[in-house]
């Protein structure tokens, strides 16, 4: 096939003067003595076998100076280039091609579509923009998610039987709109636009939704009036309740197999996640039980007690106490763990970590002026919030706080952090949605850092949880609000009405 342009190669290469290589004028052959001793030279070199006019070169090259090996680099350099891609032969080895080609990332895969016509029919024929969404939403939560919410995940990988993928330039046309697409999502986090949809907990004895987490199908939720409810994400209806705690619930989690609750009560319950039936009770802790967490067979609890439980997990109705941790002066309030630390805050102003494996207490990390009310834990970093209004980062390992962050005007109740951003909620009702990046750096100044306050509850925010998408909050207003940013289609909504005064409750976060 012909090429629009291919690099040459051949036996015979096409031979450059370094005359033309020079900026300068160069002096011509010394005379006809040079050309017949040159000509000598060239005869007795073809004589010689490849290993003897290798070493010859090499000691004319040692012989040279410097200003003349450029020349030579520069009459080198197109004699070693190779079209690689179309020097394979024309059937058969296409597939190495594409191989090749498919590690490129989206630029150079624009860029070596317009090598020749030969790189393009490569490109075409393998799909390779294809794949390279397919490698995208493989390896990136967000693409992942996009390409769920949008549809377009049904023209990816294997399609189904008796149905057909579009042809390549389908794929060619959809990166850039996915990408227009992502950037138009941040925008939307960094301009506060968003859609908001309301979920009204109001009962006869609810005053304040504690905790959530949610997933694609339904929001969990705990509630003051001792229940849990469990609501349809696409109807906003209640499709379930469960009962049995005697307190307030404080803390939940769940997965594809159980729903695990603490409360008030000073109890741990145990729910199977498609029935609703209560499957176990924990009964350990001799005050409320705040906060836990739960992973891979694990689970650990706080409480107002001041103690850390570490539990076993065989299945849901075989849970075994493991190690009570103590050092806490004052009420722990929230827990996270992984695979090498647990790390616990408390009214106490400290968070302490512990050995994930042994339990051993590792060290403090001082810092806050007030009481801690929530953290989040990841890799190296915990990000804390407290009652002394300010967010701090920190550095695991060796316990230094990287970055404090300001603007709640009350205790910061709850935060979460992914790659991007960090969002938090307080009791004075508003969320901050904060550049981790920026604050990671400690040159960013500090009014750089807070990218959008939303403002839209009417009471404290006791809990957040967000995604790639959206926030999803409560708050002691009886509501669970969910902040959409990827379908947003208008302006924000208007300013919420002033806060109602409220009475004093029995509270999740203890100073």
């Amino acid at each position: 096939m012909e090429t629009d342009w291919m690099i040459e190669d051949s036996t015979t290469p096409k031979v450059t003067s370094l005359t033309s290589l020079d900026t300068g004028v160069r002096p011509a052959p010394s005379g006809a003595a040079y050309v017949a001793e040159r000509n000598t030279c060239l005869n007795l070199f073809s004589r010689w076998n490849e290993t003897d006019q290798v070493e010859f070169v090499e000691q004319l090259l040692a012989r040279m100076c410097h200003y003349q090996h450029g020349h030579i680099n520069a009459y080198l350099k197109p004699m070693l280039q190779r079209d690689f891609i179309s020097m394979l032969p024309k059937k058969g080895l296409d597939h190495v091609a594409e191989n090749i080609l498919s590690y490129l990332d989206a630029s150079s895969l624009c860029a070596a579509e317009l090598v020749c016509r030969e790189w393009q029919r490569v490109i075409s024929e393998g799909m390779l923009w294809k794949k390279l969404v397919e490698r995208k939403v493989r390896t990136d939560s967000l693409w992942r998610g996009l390409a769920e919410r949008r549809g377009w995940i049904m023209y990816l990988f294997k399609p189904k039987p008796g149905c057909q993928h579009p042809s390549h330039s389908f794929y060619r046309q959809l990166y850039p709109k996915i990408i227009q697409d992502i950037q138009s999502i941040e925008n939307n986090w960094r301009m506060g636009r968003h859609n908001l949809q309301r979920i009204n907990c109001r009962s006869e004895n609810s005053k304040g939704v504690y905790c959530l987490q949610y997933d694609d199908n339904k929001i969990v939720s705990g509630l003051r009036d001792n229940t849990i409810k469990i609501w349809d994400r696409k109807t906003l209806q209640c499709v379930k309740e469960l009962q049995g705690h005697t307190g307030s619930v404080l803390c939940l989690q769940y997965d594809e197999r159980a729903i695990i609750s603490g409360s008030s009560d000073s109890t741990v319950r145990v729910w199977d996640v498609a029935t609703g039936a209560m499957l176990n009770t924990l009964i350990h802790h001799c005050e409320a039980v705040l906060h836990l967490r739960f992973c891979n067979g694990m689970m650990v609890t706080c409480s107002k007690d001041r103690s850390i439980a570490v539990w076993d997990m065989t299945s849901t109705t075989e849970i075994m106490l493991r190690r009570v941790l103590v050092g806490h002066r004052a009420a722990v309030n929230v827990v996270d763990f992984d695979e090498k630390y647990i790390v616990s805050a408390s009214g106490d102003r400290t968070i302490k970590v512990w050995n994930t494996s042994s339990c051993e207490f590792v060290r403090t990390l001082n810092g806050h002026k007030r009481g801690i009310a929530c953290l989040q834990y990841r890799d190296r970093l915990v990000v804390s919030g407290s009652s002394d209004n300010t967010i701090r980062l920190w550095d695991i390992e060796c316990g230094q706080c990287i970055r404090v962050l300001e603007g709640h005007e009350e205790l910061v109740r709850c935060i979460r952090f992914d790659n991007k951003r960090i969002v938090s909620g307080a009791y004075d009702g508003k969320i901050k949605v904060w550049d981790l990046r920026a604050a990671l750096d400690v040159r960013t100044p500090h009014q750089d850092l807070c990218l959008r306050t939303l403002v839209e509850h009417t009471g404290r925010v006791f809990r957040l949880q967000f995604d790639e998408f959206q926030i999803v909050s409560s708050s002691h207003d009886d509501t669970i609000l969910v902040w959409d940013f990827l379908n947003y289609g208008g302006a924000s909504p208007a300013a919420p009405p002033p806060r109602r005064a409220s009475a004093e409750l029995d509270r999740p976060f203890y100073e």
